[in-house]
């Protein structure tokens, strides 16, 4: 039996109860503290040091964003959860940004919270279904935007300079100027916001323009 340290934090007291009721029916897991703000979620963490850390995004006093950059730099060591209602993908990447490695809808929580705590406390992430979804969704808006604004030639040439091939060699098998090669290779790195080449290798692996 492994045994495992949690802190649940919500401005909810019978979401902190639901909790805390799902995470002691899993033998050796105890809650050691329970905190309704944000600010008294960051001191309990000090003091208490747990293992995993199941937060409310929207809390007084510090939000769940800020309380999880402030827990992660006391303490690199422990994983966190979030457990909200909110959905959209800029909020789950922001979740991501800050170091949170597991995203769980409160109207999942009964089925999913105990597999996401699982999963990250091994070093893996965890999305519920219906925020994995949204991020799904977002990455492929955001990708199918960009792509959508390249033109065949500019394509040609992520290729080809995904694929490692020098301004000669690219003006030779599109019949242009070394000079105009140079010119699409600064124009299309530009437009991409890449600004090496393993950035741009990236880029293309993603759209599917060279393989991984």
């Amino acid at each position: 039996m492994q045994s495992l340290k949690l802190l649940v934090a919500d401005d909810h007291e019978i979401v902190r109860k639901g909790v805390r009721c799902l995470h002691e029916a899993q033998p050796g897991w105890q809650v050691m503290a329970e905190a309704s703000n944000g600010r008294e979620t960051v001191e309990q963490a000090k003091r208490l040091k747990p293992d995993v850390a199941v937060l409310n995004i929207g809390m007084p006093s510090l939000n769940g964003l800020e309380v999880a950059r402030q827990m992660l730099k006391n303490d690199p060591r422990i994983k966190i959860v979030i457990l909200t209602i909110h959905g959209a993908d800029n909020l789950v990447r922001e979740v991501l940004k800050v170091g949170a490695r597991g995203y769980v809808s409160k109207t999942d929580a009964v089925r999913d919270l105990v597999s996401a705590i699982n999963s990250v406390r091994s070093g893996g992430t965890f999305f519920t279904a219906k925020v994995a979804e949204v991020v799904l969704e977002g990455y492929l808006d955001k990708g199918e935007a960009t792509n959508s604004r390249l033109t065949p030639r500019q394509r040609e040439i992520i290729q080809l300079l995904a694929e490692g091939k020098s301004n000669k060699t690219i003006a030779v098998a599109l019949y242009l100027s070394i000079k105009t090669a140079e010119t699409h290779r600064a124009n299309t790195m530009k437009r991409l916001s890449c600004h090496s080449a393993s950035e741009l290798v990236r880029y293309a692996v993603r759209n599917n323009i060279i393989e991984a």
